[in-house]
């Protein structure tokens, strides 16, 4: 099957099925033009949450799906690819965190939206990286157990200074694979381009950028900079929408191995076949859905 037959056996059974498709900055170019709703995490919650249609198809890993789910427990909600799954989401367990919780009793624990339904589910708050910074100033505790992302807690707490933040030894191991010697060559090479990152990379590398920020602040920034380069630091998916609004300007990706194998799993077939079959369907307890869903839903309450 070619892509233009995919394309409109997609939107064909897009109508048939009442179906919204929700993708990921991160996803391959074709399932992004594809997709109805792209961005990042915070964006894909509240559209998730706000969409009228009877089915979600969510292109991305299964923590966001879930969280589709969780906020829209009428909908039915597909992942195309059932083995996009995260790393970092699976850093953690919900036995860890009640451990982890005993032993700062006083602490308000917020867990990062890239971790699994459990873990929300015995969190007192979600966040994105959009958010993060947000969601901790807006505790009323002055300690956060910050799950499971270790370079995002060293972000927050670099810009909140007046809160403890404890953090859980879990990152990214898409960002985790830039290196300073990555960070030299990328500047060498492009010594007039501006630095964007994503606050999952390393202190190290976060003390070089120019900017710092989600991926919706990456590609926000880029399209309203006035400058002409950009050394770009988080998943190549998100050149493809940056070079689409500014073709003008020049994308250098930090690193090649700044691909993340789990967002890439989902092909337009993939898609086609989800929506043709209803595969695959995503389903949390109600019991751990109703415990996240409050989590999830102060997330979304704080801009």
């Amino acid at each position: 099957m070619d892509d233009l037959f995919l394309v409109n056996e997609i939107n064909r059974l897009k109508i048939e099925r009442d179906a919204c498709i929700l993708a990921h900055n991160y996803q391959l170019p074709e399932v992004q033009d594809i997709a109805d709703i792209v961005g990042d995490s915070l964006a894909l919650s509240k559209a998730a949450a706000e969409t009228t249609n009877k089915v979600i198809v969510f292109c991305g890993v299964k923590f966001m799906a879930e969280s589709a789910k969780i906020l829209s427990p009428d909908k039915t909600v597909l992942i195309p690819s059932k083995y996009a799954g995260c790393p970092l989401a699976d850093s953690i367990t919900k036995e860890q965190l009640e451990i982890e919780k005993k032993k700062y009793p006083e602490a308000e624990v917020i867990c990062y939206v890239n971790s699994s339904a459990e873990v929300k589910a015995v969190s007192d708050v979600s966040c994105t990286s959009s958010n993060a910074v947000k969601v901790v100033q807006n505790s009323k505790s002055n300690k956060i157990l910050f799950v499971p992302d270790e370079n995002l807690a060293g972000y927050v707490a670099e810009q909140v200074s007046d809160k403890e933040i404890i953090p859980w030894a879990g990152h990214c191991i898409t960002h985790a694979r830039i290196t300073v010697d990555d960070v030299i060559k990328a500047q060498e090479e492009h010594p007039e381009a501006e630095m964007l990152v994503h606050p999952e990379v390393s202190e190290e590398i976060r003390e070089n950028a120019d900017f710092v920020g989600s991926t919706s602040a990456i590609i926000n920034y880029a399209k309203n900079s006035d400058g002409k380069e950009f050394i770009i630091g988080t998943e190549i998916g998100v050149l493809h929408k940056m070079k689409k609004d500014s073709p003008e300007k020049q994308f250098y990706l930090l690193s090649p191995r700044l691909v993340c194998e789990n967002m890439k799993m989902t092909r337009l077939v993939d898609v086609y076949n989800s929506l043709m079959n209803m595969q695959y369907e995503v389903f949390v307890p109600e019991n751990v859905r109703i415990k996240a869903l409050g989590s999830l839903e102060k997330m979304i309450s704080i801009e």
